[in-house]
């Protein structure tokens, strides 16, 4: 019998994807209806035998689920317009019942090998991705700390010096340097590891608030307080409390403050009610306290009983060898939160590691999510990353042409517009929907970042 056209796109689709297996790497051709049409034999060896088999002619949703490839999946949705869409994250069923991590690059097809086939019409390429893609490996590295330079390592010996110690710990630097990570790495090496961990930004809460906020209060304190409300320290006894931005405290709060450090006890405001609690307390500001002491807005004593073991965390510009395992880092936490993977190349990363970083990591942080976002590729190339690094590297005297002299010029007042809702979305979360370190993090201002929230219908849920 004469091969008919079904087999000779069949056999083109094997020759093609054989280049392609030999790169471990899984082929799939999608009819109109994005239906398995063919299936590459490697497969079988990712999923276990006759997965092959099993999936060709399914709907490439059971493959890949629905999220992706769903009716309102971005892939599906590229897909329909003629665009392709790289390194995109995806979870494969394998034979145990468990799920294998996958990165998925899909793209319209015209031809299989010159046969077309006019049922194939979309290409899906799946490679096997490491669950900790992006994690750095090799320096190192603790639950949140890179410390590939001598300064982070010499910072992690102290941190990890406190691991069966309950000792007040007060940490320096500047805004952006990872002083809250490096508080959580205490706590998780620290016997109170199992109870909880409390954040609080004292600088992003109202002067009002921040005894409420601390303390707690009862119904009645004050107008407006509808209900009994339980403090920080309350909802921290056991475990550690982290003062985030402590210079910022004002004096009456530090007096209450300072109580709490000597008698671990307090009162909620509006009660006479003592609360006794056990909570080791550890403080992060960027400011210099000495300074503030001699300026009178710190209490010394207090400065004291918080300054029992300081640590220093040293800015980005001082500790280039962490930018490109930090920058990988934070593109895997990225990527588990889009479901998207990029990789850098060669010339962004060297652009990182040169660039002085004036926000530290949190600019880093977010011009990798601007470069994500841009990119359209698996790769992050220099043209994605945001102008100003860009700029930085061409210097004073580039062209005229360049869009550095053109970012030079007075732009019109306009209204900044809402970024994509998930690098708002993962901000709000990273901060715990605090609209203070929200919008610090944003480099935009609080009502800003009010207008984007509604914009993008953005609320906490209950």
């Amino acid at each position: 019998m004469a091969p008919t056209a079904s087999d000779h796109h069949e056999a083109a689709f094997l020759a093609v994807t054989a280049a392609f297996a030999s790169l471990g790497r899984v082929c799939l051709a999608l009819d109109p209806s994005y239906a398995i049409r063919h299936v590459s034999p490697l497969l079988d060896e990712l999923l276990g035998p006759g997965a092959a088999a099993r999936y060709r002619g399914a709907p490439v949703t059971e493959l890949l689920g629905p999220e992706l490839f769903g009716p309102d999946g971005p892939i599906r949705t590229a897909l329909a317009a003629g665009e392709r869409r790289e390194g995109w994250r995806a979870w494969l069923p394998d034979a145990s019942g468990g799920r294998r991590p996958t990165s998925v690059t899909a793209a319209p097809l015209r031809s299989l090998g010159g046969a077309c086939d006019a049922q194939a019409v979309y290409l899906v390429i799946l490679r096997p991705a490491d669950p900790e893609i992006g994690a750095p490996a090799g320096p190192a590295r603790s639950m949140g700390l890179v410390a590939r330079s001598p300064a982070m390592q010499q910072l992690l010996r102290l941190v990890e010096s406190l691991e069966h110690s309950h000792v007040s710990v007060l940490i320096g630097g500047e805004s952006g340097v990872g002083k809250e990570v490096v508080a959580q790495e205490i706590h998780a090496r620290s016997p109170r590891r199992e109870r909880p961990f409390v954040a609080v930004n004292c600088a992003a809460l109202p002067e009002a608030l921040l005894e409420s906020e601390l303390f707690g209060h009862v119904r009645g304190a004050f107008t407006g307080a509808l209900r009994d409300r339980t403090g920080r320290f309350e909802l921290a006894d056991g475990g550690t409390i982290l003062l985030d931005e402590v210079g910022d405290l004002p004096l009456h709060v530090q007096s209450k403050l300072l109580r709490v450090i000597q008698e671990r006890a307090f009162e909620r405001v509006g009660d006479s009610r003592t609360i006794s609690v056990d909570v080791r307390i550890i403080a992060a500001t960027h400011r210099d306290l000495r300074h503030e002491v001699a300026a009178g807005r710190f209490r010394e004593d207090l400065l004291y009983r918080l300054r029992v073991f300081p640590l220093h965390v040293p800015p980005l510009r001082e500790r280039r060898e962490d930018v490109p395992w930090l920058a990988r880092q934070l593109l895997a936490r990225s990527a588990a939160r889009t479901g998207r993977e990029v990789r850098l190349s060669p010339e962004a990363l060297s652009l990182l590691v040169s660039y002085p970083w004036p926000g530290n990591v949190r600019e880093l942080e977010n011009a990798l999510e601007y470069a994500s976002t841009v990119a359209t590729g698996q790769t992050v190339q220099l043209e994605n990353l945001p102008p100003e690094l860009r700029c930085a590297r061409e210097g004073p005297h580039a062209p005229a042409a360049t869009p550095c002299r053109a970012a030079e010029r007075p732009a019109p007042t306009r209204r900044s517009p809402a970024p994509p809702r998930d690098v708002v979305l993962g901000a709000l979360q990273q901060n715990r929907w605090r609209i203070g370190a929200t919008s610090q993090s944003l480099a935009v201002s609080r009502s800003t970042l009010w207008r984007w929230m509604r914009e993008l219908q953005l609320t906490r849920e209950p």
